[in-house]
């Protein structure tokens, strides 16, 4: 049985929705949730940019292109969704890093990214 974390952000407080339109999350609840089956840590709250997306495709995981047999509508640029937290962090040492949600990334992204970094990226709050 999956037992899914404390559902908290990177500020401490509840964890916001991420996404619902595109569909997103490990759980594909909308929220960047995550567990210990989630070996890929899907905990940060991403805005797509087209550079970031070209950037994915180049390393290996096309994000743009749709996959209906998966429910995959593929994503655009302003799209919100739960990124791996390495390949965020890839992302940032490449330069080509989207901004995040604070309120909707996973407490547990701090196992991989640091704080500071999320904050560097932090988009403004709406």
């Amino acid at each position: 049985m999956t037992i899914m974390d404390e559902a908290r952000n990177v500020l401490g407080e509840a964890l916001e929705p991420c996404s619902s339109k595109p569909l997103t999350g490990f759980f594909r609840d909308g929220h960047c949730n995550t567990c210990d089956a989630d070996h890929g840590s899907h905990t940060v709250c991403a805005l797509m940019t087209a550079e970031f997306l070209a950037f994915s495709k180049y390393v290996g995981n096309d994000l743009s292109t749709p996959h209906p047999e998966f429910q995959f509508p593929g994503l655009k640029p302003g799209d919100q969704w739960c990124l791996c937290a390495a390949r965020f962090l890839q992302a940032h040492d490449e330069g080509c890093a989207p901004m995040v949600r604070l309120d909707a990334t996973h407490v547990r992204a701090l196992e991989i990214v640091p704080l500071e970094v999320l904050q560097e990226h932090a988009a403004p709050e709406s």
